[in-house]
């Protein structure tokens, strides 16, 4: 979850470090610091708990002598709480050593005893500052920073980046990746690491990643990346196809309501160069049909709202490729020995590509046997070089830590991949293939008909909802996952009760929570695509009423038969029964952001959470 920037360059550091690491606020954090090595040779060094306005200040009332080669860091607390003491850099060798440092290292505990044995002391709860002293008990043997962290490196268990500089080698910065992320920018006379390349997109937008296990050093001449034991490696440049403005909030109120605004955007760009006379090919599939003609299972594993991406999924996977999908969690995944083989194509999803438990699971797979297919928003992340495929979302950078945009480019992906697989497999004919591309490319259009509608209506209603401190969602068929997702979106920036049910479940139990005034969505489907369903779901809200619910229905415009029992009507265009889904959930983003805004919280960073969740 931790933020990472390390530069060496002609320019002075600090203002590169700070602007990185602002750009990496989005990722959730508690401390932030910088280290900086100056003219005269000094390592300088100025870390604070809190938000990085608070390092900034410190920084004004008490100036760091600049210099051209630094190390940055937002911090999560982990071991130790969020304190000074335990905000990053930390120091060694005297103070001449600094290392930042994303994950956790689970052998900790026993390389400090380790340490501790030996007379060194320690000056924090973290974990990391074993690590550094570590790292400058191996600097002062070798005298070289990177045959020190190579040493460091294969002694450390968990997930871990690594960044290090020593005052001795001015223009030098290390770093090292297990399970976490760290990515390269290169630029003229100088060069820039990152755990996101959002970190230095401001300065240059080609890059490189890095693989598992392995050490990069920079300087402003170059770069060098080897493994562990020191063999050099090839590394895989891209250039990143956004620019820094794309990741600033350009006159909105928050990054959520301008990704908000983005999510036509998002579908279309995820759509475009994927359509070939009125049927889906995607170009980075090329070569694999032979795969997708021999699958007989797919799984699709996923956290969080990602999650609610693939259930979604699963229904046009189901219907267009007719084969059987699983949709599970991730991080319960592996740990259940499930049942794959050579036969089960396994699909993440993860906007970042960092996540940990997903990660984890498609190295089980893999290892398994099973063949594996990422679903991604962010160019040279983990998860997409440890699959067998890729299929990248367009989203374009997503800073809100609840996902929107992103949310429905994966739905888009997901159904691509189901046409796709569905005209290899031969189980969707031409005729209903355009029927359903024509559908998803009219999408776009039709989600910016609800926020140009809707938009106004429902951040009226929402604020005077700011002191509800319960809400319930409920969805059938494909409005079911909807309902999860934007129960989802209530809790994570409102912090009140928000459930999501199947509306069949009612009965079964859920029902007992209506009480009179209870606020309860309800995903209606269209009564001319889905008639059956619509009456169920209909006699579903007829139930609720009954016992005092406020009804607030998202339905079809036109829809009359939920007029005399809704208390709200929120509307969406018609679509096909699967692309509904695509367009009900962008009312529930925008009342998630309104009641969440009423209430006077951060809707971009809510508490307790991070963007990219990068340990298990």
């Amino acid at each position: 979850m931790c933020g990472i920037v390390g530069y060496v360059g002609p320019r002075p550091s600090q203002d590169i470090l700070l602007s990185g690491l602002a750009r990496l606020e989005y990722r959730g954090y508690d401390s932030a610091g910088i280290a900086v090595i100056d003219g005269d040779g000094q390592l300088g060094l100025r870390k604070r708990a809190g938000k990085l306005k608070v390092l900034r200040d410190d920084l004004v009332d008490h100036p760091l002598a600049d210099g051209t080669t630094g190390i940055g860091h937002t911090r999560w607390a982990t071991h130790g709480g969020p304190t000074d003491a335990n905000a990053h850099p930390h120091l060694a060798d005297e103070d001449r050593l600094a290392v930042i440092h994303n994950g956790i290292i689970e052998n900790f505990a026993e390389l400090k005893a380790e340490l501790v044995a030996e007379g060194f002391t320690f000056r924090s709860e973290t974990d990391t500052e074993v690590a550094a002293v570590l790292l400058g008990r191996e600097y002062r043997a070798t005298g070289d920073l990177v045959t020190a962290f190579r040493a460091v490196a294969s002694r450390l268990e968990g997930a871990f980046t690594l960044l290090a500089m020593h005052r001795d080698e001015p223009g030098l910065v290390v770093g090292a990746r297990r399970n976490s992320p760290l990515v390269i920018g290169l630029g003229e006379g100088e060069n820039f690491l990152g755990s996101d390349v959002a970190a230095f997109v401001e300065h240059t937008r080609s890059a490189l990643a890095i693989g598992q296990d392995e050490i990069v050093a920079i300087t402003p001449a170059g770069v060098t990346v080897t493994d562990f034991h020191g063999e050099p490696v090839e590394v895989e440049p891209f250039e990143v196809v956004w620019d820094a403005a794309a990741a600033e909030k350009g006159g909105w109120s928050s990054f959520m309501a301008k990704e908000v605004s983005e999510e036509p955007e998002a579908v279309a760009n995820t759509v475009r160069g994927r359509i070939r006379d009125g049927e889906v090919v995607i170009p980075e599939l090329d070569g694999l049909d032979d795969l997708f003609a021999g699958i007989t299972r797919v799984i699709v594993i996923a956290c969080g709202t990602a999650a609610y991406a693939g259930m979604v999924g699963k229904y046009a996977l189901e219907q267009w490729a007719r084969i059987p999908v699983d949709v599970e969690l991730a991080h319960e995944f592996r740990y259940r020995d499930p049942v794959i083989g050579p036969d089960t194509l396994v699909v993440s999803i993860s906007q970042s590509g960092e996540t940990m438990d997903t990660l984890m699971a498609v190295k089980y797979a893999r290892e398994q046997g099973a063949r594996t297919l990422s679903i991604c928003n962010t160019q040279g992340a983990t998860i997409p070089r440890e699959s067998d495929a890729i299929v990248y979302t367009h989203a374009g950078p997503e800073v809100a830590v609840a996902s929107t945009k992103a949310f429905v480019a994966q739905i888009t992906a997901l159904y691509l991949l189901g046409l796709h697989i569905g005209r290899i497999r031969g189980t969707l004919s031409p005729a209903d293939s355009a029927r359903s591309v024509a559908e998803l490319e009219a999408v776009p259009g039709k989600i910016s008909w609800v926020l140009e509608k809707e938009q106004a209506h429902i951040a009226q209603f929402s604020h005077w909802m700011a002191d509800t401190q319960s809400v319930l969602f409920l969805g059938r068929h494909v409005g079911y996952p909807i309902a999860l997702e934007g129960a989802l979106k209530l809790k994570e920036i409102s912090y009140i009760h928000a459930e999501g049910f199947a509306a069949g479940e009612l009965k079964h139990g859920p029902i007992a929570l209506i009480e009179p005034g209870q606020p309860v969505f309800v995903i209606v489907p269209s009564p001319r695509e889905s008639a059956e369903l619509h009456k169920k779901v209909v006699s579903n809200i007829q139930e609720i009423r009954a016992r005092g619910a406020r009804v607030i229905a998202v339905a079809e415009e036109g829809d009359a038969a939920v007029l005399p029992f809704a208390d709200e009507v929120l509307r969406i265009p018609l679509a096909g029964p699967l692309f509904e889904p695509l367009l009900a959930v962008v009312p529930l983003h925008i009342f998630a952001m309104g009641l969440a805004t009423a209430k006077g919280l951060d809707v971009d960073q809510p508490r307790n959470l991070a963007k990219s969740v990068t340990v298990e």
